[in-house]
């Protein structure tokens, strides 16, 4: 029974986000720190790449992670915040870019994906429409298809 309870804890617990962030990071301000959190689950860590700077263990991620701390004690808002690790590290280092003039192509990349798509389909339809599916009957088949129907 021990087991079992061990197990399910372990299934549980290993399926909860694992945050890299270090106690000595931790603000006191609980209101403070859920908007570091906040933010930095929007910031990628441009050593993973694919991780936010909240999940990832490189040092450029701590360095990342606190500085957005030490702004925000500093009384920054969020979006100032966010504007000055951009304005060091460019646009890539959001998860999630901005809607800009720069970024536009990048947010409609899919739509313009799924639209070629469909037009290459229906293409693609009417091509196949047009063709003629088999070969023309030779002189025997047709003798003795019309000798079938006429039964």
């Amino acid at each position: 029974m021990i087991r079992r309870l061990l197990v399910v804890l372990a299934l549980v617990f290993s399926t909860a986000p694992a945050f890299a962030v270090n106690p000595d990071e931790v603000l006191a301000d609980p209101g403070l720190e859920a908007r570091a959190r906040a933010i930095s689950a929007e910031l990628r860590c441009m050593v993973c790449q694919n991780q936010s700077i909240d999940d990832s263990n490189a040092e450029l991620a701590k360095d990342l992670r606190l500085l957005v701390r030490e702004r925000l004690t500093d009384g920054d808002t969020d979006e100032q915040v966010m504007n000055y690790i951009v304005s060091r590290y460019g646009e890539f280092v959001l998860l999630k870019p901005r809607f800009e003039t720069k970024t536009i192509l990048l947010w409609a990349a899919p739509l313009l994906l799924v639209v070629a798509g469909g037009l290459s389909l229906i293409v693609f339809a009417r091509k196949r429409a047009g063709r003629p599916t088999g070969s023309k009957l030779t002189a025997e088949e047709q003798a003795r298809l019309s000798e079938l129907l006429d039964e």
